[in-house]
């Protein structure tokens, strides 16, 4: 897993609230295992038509989104299923980010085991947010995990919350697993020192 410290990026505003993991990456591909192949599946259902091409009016088939980390979505996001798959897609796509005014439990906590940050504002930073992209879509921000802060286009900085755990796993880069193994060390000394 990449370290996540700080990041400026351009946006792909996706102004849909409640959206679900079954859209963002619908059940047909759950078998998939490999989390490399799994950017195609992100939105499908939304990004192509029945035979399979792009739709050119979906946001992330824009040739201007390609490159950008953060994701702009409504009230609510990742709702429905517990797939991990949907952070995996996410992840895949190239976003390290997802800003909305809440996100269901389980998508949260697979998002961060899997390095992407789902960073939460009030609604009106939210709307805000929405109208300088329509204003201006070459608009940036950035976050900045260490501080807890979201930087926007107009440089008022807004915090977000995050647990500590999690934060420091996504600032070291590791997943639960590799932040215990960073104490192997420590658990070996404490096992030798505690034998029968």
């Amino acid at each position: 897993m990449n370290r996540f410290t700080t990041l400026t990026s351009k946006l792909v505003p996706l102004p849909v609230d409640n959206i679900d993991t079954d859209q963002i990456v619908p059940a047909r591909f759950l078998k998939i295992t490999d989390k490399a192949g799994l950017a195609d599946a992100l939105f499908a259902d939304w990004r192509y038509d029945a035979a399979g091409n792009p739709k050119p009016d979906f946001v992330l088939n824009r040739p201007e989104m390609k490159g950008r980390q953060v994701l702009l979505v409504g009230d609510n996001f990742g709702c429905g299923s517990s797939r991990e798959h949907a952070p995996w897609a996410l992840v895949s796509w190239g976003f390290r980010a997802v800003i909305s005014t809440s996100f269901a439990d389980i998508f949260r906590n697979n998002a961060l085991k899997n390095g992407l940050l789902p960073v939460v504002v009030d609604k009106q930073t939210l709307q805000q947010l929405f109208a300088r992209c329509e204003q201006d879509p070459e608009a940036t921000v950035t976050i900045d995990l260490a501080a807890q802060t979201l930087t926007l286009p107009d440089g008022r900085a807004v915090t977000f919350p995050i647990d500590g755990f999690s934060k420091t796993c996504l600032l070291n880069g590791v997943d639960e697993i590799g932040y215990v193994l960073s104490l192997l060390d420590r658990i070996e000394a404490y096992e030798a020192a505690h034998q029968k």
